[in-house]
């Protein structure tokens, strides 16, 4: 197999949970740690960014917990050998029904492994019983489930949904930390257009455990569900809008029986997702940048964010220029796996001192420090490469592609490139770009569309002349 004037062929590959990076992670900044709400198994310590208990709660928000708190529950993930417990959010009953909203990533490890693990319920005055898992939206992280008992009212999801105002108190309800039922208040501060999909901004606390818990206004109509924080700042935490929750509470009143294997549905809205992804980014041209002799492509907008630096040492005889874009939001797929995010990187590497052989030497060892991924995977496949010297337009490259199969969701692969100039004896650019989760024609597409974008400026018009 061959990698030729920037047209990338690879034999086709046979297609085979929480917030860490899916095997193959750029090594591009991801912005700022978020958190899902969700604690860790009960055998890990909190972070050290939680809080220990939560803020006194005011006359309003002590009268609103009294009226709903029959109606808020405790999520548990269990394994089935044996009953104990692997992880817990929150979720809350709809209207008289038996129907409960929660998050998805409460609800993860019984979705895709229920040999393994099963669902239970346990409210505020400590009965329980079993639950049954009706729709999942991976895409905005909820889920609706089924339960044994009714609720009382309290908690409505109208046709109509009640309009917010920046400022506004809101009082989110759940199980923080696995120590007890309880409520925060926090003001509601617009809708955040960084992640993919609008979640709301709410400067309250909401700690592990809260998560698929509601968030209500002070009449008690229904905001958002807790979803996660930022854990390098302070009460910033995020909601998933009601409306999400309105149209999957639709969609499983409509079901006749809930599928036995969620994996397939999963899998659509992944696909639905890298789709409308790619189309966004790559629906106008890509953004040139310069870094020296070279133009390279980025991509700035309200889901995908740029910083660069530049690492200059006395003591080294070289200096390295990086430029790292990245989605500042994945898709939480479980707790060892997230995807549904495109990066890119550009290094710049340039010398005055060394040699054209140690040079090579230099620039060499780090296009081979790169990583693809391993073999150990339960997730994906074992990294798929091909190698070859290429030429684009106007720049001679070194490039390697690898694909990675998602065992568990046939149609889906991780794609990164990796493209190294060779025109320059003592400059050197590396350029690296992943998507994660996309389908093999629009990895294909993508990686040719930024192979094609990398260019150098031709020296005529760098000096100025004519």
């Amino acid at each position: 197999m061959k990698l030729f004037n920037t047209a990338l062929l690879l034999a086709g590959l046979s297609a085979g949970t929480h917030a860490a990076p899916a095997p193959v992670t750029p090594p591009a900044a991801t912005g700022a740690p978020v958190s899902p709400a969700k604690p860790p198994p009960a055998t890990a310590a909190p972070a050290a960014t939680e809080h220990a208990a939560l803020p006194p709660p005011s006359s309003a928000a002590q009268k609103l917990y009294t009226a709903a708190r029959a109606d808020i529950l405790q999520v548990r993930v269990l394994l089935k050998n044996g009953r104990t417990q692997s992880s817990v959010g929150s979720g809350f009953l709809i209207g008289t029904g038996d129907l409960v909203v929660t998050n998805y990533h409460v609800v993860s490890q019984f979705a895709l492994d229920p040999d393994t693990y099963v669902g239970e319920w346990v409210d505020t005055v400590g009965q329980r019983g079993n639950v049954e898992l009706l729709a999942v939206d991976v895409l905005h992280d909820l889920a609706v489930i089924r339960v044994n008992r009714h609720g009382t009212g309290f908690f409505r999801m109208p046709a109509q949904l009640a309009t917010l105002t920046q400022g506004q108190y809101l009082y989110s309800m759940g199980n923080p930390l696995d120590l007890g039922f309880a409520i925060s208040e926090g003001a509601y501060n617009g809708v955040v257009t960084r992640s993919f999909y609008d979640q709301l901004m709410f400067t309250g606390p909401i700690n592990s455990g809260m998560s698929g818990g509601p968030s209500v206004t002070a009449s008690g109509d229904v905001a958002g569900i807790n979803v996660s924080k930022r854990l390098d700042g302070e009460l910033v935490s995020f909601l998933v809008p009601a409306r999400y929750a309105q149209e999957l509470l639709e969609q499983a009143a409509r079901l006749v029986k809930p599928p036995k294997d969620f994996k397939p549905l999963v899998t659509a809205q992944l696909l639905t997702h890298q789709d409308a992804m790619l189309g966004r980014l790559l629906a106008t041209p890509l953004s040139l940048k310069a870094m020296g002799p070279y133009r390279v492509p980025v991509r700035e907008s309200e889901q995908m964010r740029c910083w660069g630096r530049s690492n200059v040492k006395a003591d080294k005889p070289y200096t390295i220029d990086n430029t790292n874009c990245a989605m500042e939001s994945a898709i939480f797929i479980s707790g060892a796996l997230q995807t549904g995010q495109v990066s890119m990187r550009h290094e710049f590497l340039r010398s005055s001192e060394l040699g054209a052989l140690r040079f090579a030497e230099l620039a060499s060892t780090s296009f081979k420090n790169e990583s693809f991924g391993n073999y150990k995977s339960v997730h994906l496949t074992g990294p798929h490469c091909t190698e070859q010297f290429v030429r684009n337009a106007t720049l001679p490259l070194r490039a390697v592609l690898c694909v990675r199969a998602y065992r568990k969701f046939p149609g889906l692969y991780d794609f990164a490139l990796l493209a190294a100039s060779t025109d320059e004896p003592l400059m050197n650019l590396q350029s690296r770009i992943d998507a994660r989760g996309v389908s093999y024609a629009n990895g294909l597409r993508v990686t040719r569309t930024f192979l094609d974008a990398l260019t150098r400026t031709p020296s005529d018009k760098l000096a100025g002349k004519p």
